[in-house]
């Protein structure tokens, strides 16, 4: 199975001719409409979508099949997901959220904290959520070169070093 990485989400109907209001989550947030068509998250539904013109917020865009605003409509929160080999390569310091997923994290010293759960992002930064036998609940690791010095995607880990008081002292359970 190809690894897919969300790259936008419809945000409901714009104007009443079927165009979409459209969140693009990409660098570049035209470069949405080179990886058409795009699927749905269980990959069930196909979109081929082209951009109309910049909206506040996103893009309004057209998908080819729907010609109303309620069938727009119907297609709001839908998130739209890309091929994973389709997506340019980033530099050795960038990653895609969806690739960082499912990594072991271990301390500076080897021992495993968790895995990461998910990568968050509430405005200052992204954050690594992790979740473990050695940790009691879910600790946000802070994603900076200082709190993770290296990131090996080859290997499935994360070295990390987190700030003090971050990680609990806990046992497994």
């Amino acid at each position: 199975m190809v690894a897919r990485v969300c790259v936008g989400a419809i945000a409901g109907a714009f104007g009443v001719r079927g165009e979409v209001r459209l969140k693009s989550f990409c660098s570049e947030p035209a470069a949405i409409a080179d990886y058409t068509p795009l699927t749905n998250e269980d990959g069930s539904r196909s979109f081929d979508l082209t951009l109309s013109r910049p909206v506040k917020n996103g893009f309004a865009a057209r998908i080819a099949g729907i010609s109303s605003k309620e069938a727009a409509d119907a297609l709001r929160g839908t998130r739209l997901y890309a091929d994973r080999n389709r997506l340019p390569d980033l530099p050795d310091d960038e990653f895609y959220h969806a690739d960082l997923i499912g990594l072991t994290v271990l301390d500076t010293g080897g021992t495993e904290l968790g895995r990461v759960k998910a990568v968050l992002d509430y405005g200052a930064g992204d954050l690594l959520e992790i979740a473990g036998l050695a940790l009691p609940e879910p600790v946000l690791l802070p994603f900076t070169k200082d709190a993770v010095p290296t990131v090996d995607l080859a290997a499935g880990r994360i070295i990390a070093d987190p700030p003090d008081g971050l990680i609990p002292d806990a046992k497994p359970k």
